[in-house]
């Protein structure tokens, strides 16, 4: 696949000047983006992959909801429907998307729905649920839409800077698009990253005066949870375990798993891969499951003892407090 990758080379050029081409088009007004009158943030990357977009976006729901009236709104990648739907108690993760599914689950009281036009989907959400602030998930390359306040978040030993172009590359966007953010957060980064790491990453990402640049880690719990119980770490020792992801990136959760001692077999499958009856078939046969979240609400109606390990955003310093003092600013700025 690298190999093929590398031959594609000449194509990542092309592919680049489209790029560079749509955001000069749209930095000139050539292309229209609509800015609405509900304050709307934006959460998003450079690059195709896993930085970590959904727990930024659950983290953001825990921040913000015991103050303003939030929606969330999605495009629902590999969804089984079309057109806007606004998530109730009957919609189904089929209908919905992986990520878009977790969310409403998780948070019940917040308005969710997916569509693939943004600009259609917010005048929807907004005329459906009248939300104080709108989440905008995986949208920064989304130009249709100005948001007022966007997050661009990149991950640690996988810079965008040190990135190249598809199909050669993992980027989607050109690196000049960072300065539309108002905040880069660099996610996944080690527990423990040291002063002088930061610092070189800063050298790398050279932010604006007005960007701000945060640094956070994914944190694990220490329980398993399944659909009605939870189960601690001691509980799995000595078990048969297999680990089902369907996620662009498993390294950091396979490390967790490994730094507490537990033996597993690991059967990888592409980011948001919908389970046909064989692999469901397979799955039945294993002693015990442990999973994504994001994967877990795909299989937990299908497959016994299977369990998930929530993940949450953490952040390094003040980087909770700049957050939140900022999109307080920002909804105070709209009132």
């Amino acid at each position: 696949m690298q190999l093929l990758r590398k031959l594609l080379f000449p194509f990542s050029f092309i592919y680049a000047l489209v790029v560079h081409l749509r955001n000069f088009l749209y930095d000139k007004g050539v292309f229209s983006s609509q800015k609405f009158d509900v304050p709307i943030v934006c959460i998003g990357n450079l690059s195709v992959g896993g930085t970590g977009k959904t727990p930024m976006t659950e983290f953001l729901i825990e921040l913000m909801k015991p103050h303003y009236k939030l929606a969330v709104l999605s495009r629902g990648y590999k969804r089984k429907s079309d057109g806007f739907l606004l998530a109730d108690e009957h919609t189904t993760v089929e209908a919905l998307g992986d990520e878009p599914y977790q969310i409403h689950q998780k948070f019940p009281g917040v308005a969710l729905a997916v569509d693939a036009n943004r600009r259609e989907g917010i005048r929807l959400l907004s005329d459906a649920v009248k939300p104080q602030m709108i989440i905008l998930d995986d949208a920064f390359q989304h130009r249709k839409v100005k948001p007022h306040f966007s997050f661009l978040l990149t991950p640690y030993g996988d810079l965008y800077t040190d990135d190249w172009y598809l199909p050669t590359g993992n980027l989607r966007d050109s690196k000049k698009a960072a300065q539309r953010a108002d905040i880069i957060v660099v996610t996944k980064c080690p527990s423990k990253i040291t002063k002088t790491e930061q610092g070189t990453i800063l050298e790398k990402l050279k932010p604006h005066k007005h960007q701000v640049v945060l640094f956070s880690f994914l944190d694990y719990e220490d329980a398993f949870h399944g659909l009605s119980e939870k189960m601690e770490v001691e509980a799995l020792q000595g078990k048969e375990i297999t680990l089902v992801t369907g996620i662009v990136n498993p390294a950091p959760l396979v490390a967790y798993l490994k730094s507490k001692g537990l033996a597993f077999e690991h059967l990888a499958f592409k980011d948001h891969h919908f389970f046909n009856q064989k692999e469901i078939d397979l799955l039945n046969r294993k002693q015990l499951i442990i999973t994504t979240e994001k994967d877990f609400v795909r299989l937990r109606n299908c497959v016994p003892n299977l369990y998930y390990l929530p993940v949450m955003h953490r952040f390094m310093g003040d980087g909770k407090r700049i957050i939140f003092d900022a999109l307080t600013k920002l909804m105070k700025g709209r009132s």
